[in-house]
């Protein structure tokens, strides 16, 4: 029960972190908003995966960070509704972009930042 209260603390955070950034790119053509949540979410997710491979954490605070604070930054499902948005549209040339920056950028950075771990 301890696990799930820090999963549900930190993806709330991860949540309210999520609106705030929201807030900062309004009326964008582009889904900035949502593509710059998952790149920061990746990124906090390659720095927890480096700390927690050097220093013991207990698996609730590893699930605080990992499931629950990024789970609740990052957001497929935003993602997708965004990118079907801008095919229906007609901004099919912003759709391909928003697909190849989230998803290539987003698996580049995990790569590149865990590589030696």
């Amino acid at each position: 029960m301890k696990i799930i209260i820090y999963i549900f603390v930190g993806g709330g955070l991860g949540s309210v972190m999520r609106y705030l950034i929201s807030l900062c790119f309004v009326n964008h053509a582009f889904p900035l908003a949502t593509l710059f949540s998952n790149i920061l979410s990746c990124l906090l997710l390659a720095l927890t995966l480096f700390v927690v491979q050097k220093w013991s954490f207990s698996d609730g605070v590893r699930l605080f960070f990992i499931m629950g604070f990024c789970g609740g930054l990052s957001t497929f499902s935003t993602f997708s509704h965004e990118t079907l948005g801008l095919i229906r549209s007609g901004h099919i040339n912003y759709a391909i972009s928003n697909i190849l920056f989230s998803v290539l950028l987003c698996v580049w950075i995990l790569y590149f930042l865990t590589k030696k771990l």
